[in-house]
């Protein structure tokens, strides 16, 4: 599936923007056809971002089941006689759209896009309705899990995932238009042969028979430096400029669709950044040389606006990345807005890819949760038909993702349980359908201290090792002492596996503006002193290769008594002002001096 874009040959129309709402409590609106119509007794909502926390009822925000978005499109009256499709690039957690009275297709993921031809249901020139009901219930067998529970006042969702579970229609919306005869797919892998670089490409057509493809690559200034013909080759350009950390050059790949008369029926352009990924031992290459990842792990997520992505707010998160030293971040825990991996791209910021699988440990309880009173891994609960919706989760990130230079390591799950039997027969085929998708990147887990090492049984098929530690949080709680001493013993012996280790999570809650002489949990002089007793192991430990932060910006959650207005592990609030933690890392990331 190819992103829409405008082309020579291809034009695209935003629907960003007001569409009617209106919950369903009841499930009546399939039955009683909503979409047959105006949609009856809606309001306003925005499209993109999440319902939740736009409107004043605290029923909305914590609502799960059916929701309902409408809108009217006109048809821009030269695409008469075109292909016409309708994108949306993610709807948490599934949905159904119907344009007018037709159904014309139905998703379940809620990070990742999917489309539907309309030709047929709509007119150039003229207006079409299109309806959607978008569903955020999560089950057993969803990425994530949760579940329904009948409580003396009702039914209550529950899900095991520590941020808040925001749903709608988080991306834009587009309607585009191509030839009958058109480009499906788009398909790099680079390398490196001494000072020249090799870009290996794949397409795939639809209805074009008889056509022939040709590929222009041009550099950063619009010079060609290499052509082909055929649907896949290999171009060859002399004295490459790398894409690397910090340098996010991208040169432009024209994929044309040529008729046998030489008219260009399609036209696509991909961006490339020329770079390898390898893992030796416990380094972690790119472009051949040693890399350490600094950064955090991440959330979309800002007040009122929930996950919908917004381009302001988004310069704003990698302006602060820059400024703080950070050359990379964790998707955790779903992908992100493929508008993020484009600029990732473009500031040559390394990301780590992540699935929508977080949630699966049943293990994860007391004060966070309440006790879950669940198995993790049964017929009953994640089963077989849990993974293939992981399976297919996985599919759908390397499809959309594949070509991103930024992309340098897929995760995919976070913190599952991964010291049962049942883990490992769970995992290992999941782990071998992401390299069969793409062989060109290591593949991970992200483990949680519930699986220390010599218990974890899932850690033999990742490429690298992910870790989430809390060591002086939530395993010997203000003792820096006893936890640096603790977590470096662990860490020693992860490090005896010979694989590149990145610390994946490491924080500690602080509530921003609470101070103390001596440091204690909660204050921000706390938030230092645990980060610098972490940073003293890292750098005792050659096999730790990266460094990333719990959180960058304190997120929303469920309630709880350990959750204070949310997560508060960010280095900076929510709504994006530094604690002293953030400091603290600048002078190290930066290598500068108090």
């Amino acid at each position: 599936m190819l992103r829409p874009t405008d082309t020579a040959t291809r034009e695209r129309k935003s629907l960003v923007g007001l569409w009617q709402f209106r919950l369903d409590g009841a499930g009546e609106g399939r039955s009683a056809r909503w979409f047959g119509g105006p949609l009856p007794e809606a309001g306003a909502m925005a499209v993109p971002a999440s319902f939740n926390d736009i409107l004043t009822d605290a029923a909305v925000r914590d609502y799960f089941g059916d929701v309902w978005y409408q809108t009217t499109v006109r048809v821009p009256h030269g695409w008469e006689g075109l292909r016409i499709v309708l994108h949306f690039e993610s709807a948490t957690h599934r949905a159904t759209v119907w344009v007018e009275e037709t159904e014309v297709v139905s998703h379940e993921g809620g990070y990742t896009p999917f489309e539907a031809d309309v030709t047929d249901h709509v007119r150039a020139g003229e207006e079409a309705r299109i309806t959607v009901v978008v569903n955020n219930t999560l089950s057993f067998q969803t990425v994530p899990p949760g579940v329904i529970e009948d409580t003396p006042v009702g039914q209550r969702m529950r899900y095991w995932h520590d941020f808040f579970n925001y749903a709608g229609i988080h991306r834009p919306v587009w309607l585009y238009a191509t030839g009958r005869a058109h480009l499906t797919d788009v398909t790099v892998v680079t390398g490196l042969e001494g000072a020249a670089g090799t870009v290996v490409y794949r397409t795939e057509a639809a209805d074009a028979e008889g056509a022939e493809v040709r590929v222009v690559l041009r550099d950063a200034g619009g010079a060609e430096v290499a052509t082909g013909t055929g649907a896949a080759g290999t171009l060859t350009v002399p004295d490459v400029h790398r894409w690397a950390p910090g340098d996010g050059y991208l040169y432009d790949l024209e994929v044309q669709l040529v008729d046998d008369g030489g008219t260009v029926v399609d036209s696509y352009h991909q961006s490339v950044g020329v770079r390898t990924v390898a893992v030796d031992g416990t380094r972690f290459l790119i472009n051949g040389e040693p890399f350490h990842f600094t950064g955090f792990g991440m959330h979309e997520d800002h007040g009122v606006l929930g996950k919908g992505h917004n381009d302001a707010l988004m310069l704003h998160d990698f302006a602060l990345l820059e400024w703080i030293g950070a050359n990379s971040f964790r998707t955790s825990h779903y992908p992100y807005s493929q508008d993020v991996l484009d600029y990732a791209d473009r500031r040559g910021i390394v990301v780590i890819d992540e699935t929508p699988a977080v949630g699966m440990n049943m293990g994860l309880g007391g004060g966070i949760f309440g006790a879950q009173g669940y198995t993790t891994f049964s017929p009953e609960t994640i089963n077989d038909e849990t993974r293939e919706a992981h399976a297919e989760a996985i599919r759908e990130l390397v499809a959309r993702d594949k070509n991103h230079p930024s992309v340098v390591l897929w995760s995919i799950a976070n913190e599952p349980e991964s010291d049962t039997e049942g883990a490992e027969r769970y995992f290992k085929p999941l782990f071998e359908l992401a390299r069969e998708l793409d062989r060109t990147r290591p593949v991970g887990f992200v483990n949680v201290m519930l699986a220390p090492y010599g218990k974890c049984r899932v850690s033999q098929f990742g490429d690298v090792l992910m870790l989430n530690r809390y060591y002086g949080w939530y395993v010997d709680t203000g003792d820096l002492v006893a936890a640096e001493r603790a977590w470096e013993e662990e860490l020693r012996g992860w490090a005896s596996e010979g694989k590149p280790i990145i610390i994946t999570e490491y924080g500690a809650d602080t509530y921003p503006g609470l101070h103390a002489v001596a440091p204690t949990p909660w204050t921000e002089e706390y938030q230092a002193a645990y980060l610098d007793m972490n940073h003293r192991v890292f750098d005792r430990i050659d096999a730790v290769v990266g460094e990333q932060v719990w959180n960058f910006a304190d997120f929303a959650t469920t309630p709880g008594i350990m959750r204070v207005g949310g997560n508060k592990k960010g280095v900076f609030t929510r709504d994006r002002q530094p604690k002293q933690a953030a400091w603290e890392l600048r002078r190290r990331w930066r290598g500068e001096t108090a």
